[in-house]
């Protein structure tokens, strides 16, 4: 009997061991892998190139917002004139992460200095519905300009890959109630009618371009406020992943930050843009299961879209739960000459 007791209680430790050492691993395991230019960009997406408002190049029926009607432009005090130049310049890259400081697209680095900061966590509330909370990394990522794949083109952002943002060292980003003091017009839209108006947001992002006029709402992912990592109902990794990647640019917008380069507004350089215009942004998802497969002819999605499609089976246990997204901007340049 005592035999027994001691083989059931050493049986005991062992497992209690072993559970223990998996969740440790769970939370220390930091996975990730550089976006390769070749096999993990959907190129196509760059498209269509236009000319005014007129369409110069388009792969598969890539979407599109309005452009500047007239093909020719001009800037500066002493005029010059060139031609309206659109497309959508692959320059952002946004991570969504459960662990701290871990750079999931520079290969699963781990860059923790030593500053506390919570990792991510799913928790239950006393309603029942299921809550997270992940951190996010904000990349300065011109593909086009490192790679000199068109060379001397002065519409591109002549910069190198850079880790812009970190949200661990970002107070706002784990609260709430602090977080109002970027956006304190989100206790405007927390209320019932705010939010049932973003059901029309998710049908005008499934079928085009997400609403502007709806700016507080992130399509089929539901509220865009507030901007900080939390999310109270959490419906699979790759929608929450989408929901945090799009408020961190918003985020990154109402801090100036990010700022606007499409439009009539766009064509002599960048200018600011306090409140994120979401039709400017198309967005793929390179890790950890590159969203490069054509979707009805097209891989990028424009922010706010449903992930039922594209996002399924794009998640998997303890290596594929962090999320990586490479952003196209809509840029509209006037080429002088």
């Amino acid at each position: 009997m005592l035999s027994r007791a001691l083989v059931r209680v050493g049986a005991t430790l062992l497992l209690g061991l072993m559970a223990a050492t998996a969740n440790a691993a769970g939370v220390t395991t930091c996975q990730g892998r550089f976006p390769n230019p070749i096999t993990d960009i959907c190129w196509s997406c760059i498209m269509p190139i236009s000319l005014g408002g007129g369409t110069l190049a388009s792969i598969g029926g890539q979407e599109d917002i309005r452009n500047p009607a007239s093909p020719i432009c001009s800037c500066g005090v002493n005029p010059t004139v060139g031609l309206s130049i659109g497309f959508w310049e692959p320059a952002r890259h946004v991570e969504v992460v459960r662990r701290s400081f871990c750079l999931v697209s520079l290969g699963g680095v781990d860059l923790n200095p030593g500053i506390a900061a919570p990792d991510a966590g799913r928790y239950t509330d006393g309603t029942g519905d299921q809550n997270s909370f992940y951190q996010a990394h904000f990349y300065v990522n011109p593909v086009l300009y490192w790679l000199q794949v068109v060379a001397d083109f002065p519409c591109l952002e002549r910069a190198s890959f850079d880790l812009a943002y970190l949200t661990e060292v970002d107070p706002l980003w784990n609260d709430d109630e602090l977080t109002l003091i970027l956006n304190p017009e989100a206790a405007l839209f927390a209320n019932p009618v705010a939010l049932a108006a973003c059901a029309a947001d998710c049908v005008a992002a499934t079928a085009g371009f997400a609403r502007s006029e709806l700016f507080w709402c992130a399509g089929c992912q539901g509220s865009l406020y507030p901007l900080d990592g939390h999310n109270i109902y959490h419906l699979g990794g790759v929608r929450t992943a989408e929901l945090l990647m799009q408020r961190l640019t918003a985020k990154m917008h109402r801090e100036l930050l990010a700022w606007g380069s499409h439009g009539a507004a766009g064509l002599c350089g960048p200018y600011f843009l306090p409140v994120m215009d979401k039709a400017a942004y198309k967005t793929q998802l390179t890790f950890p299961i590159p969203s490069t497969g054509k979707i009805l002819g097209r891989c990028c999605q424009p922010f706010g879209r449903t992930t039922v499609l594209w996002g399924a089976g794009k998640e998997y246990p303890v290596k594929g739960e962090d999320f990586a997204f490479i952003l196209f901007r809509k840029r509209n340049c006037c080429v002088g000459y």
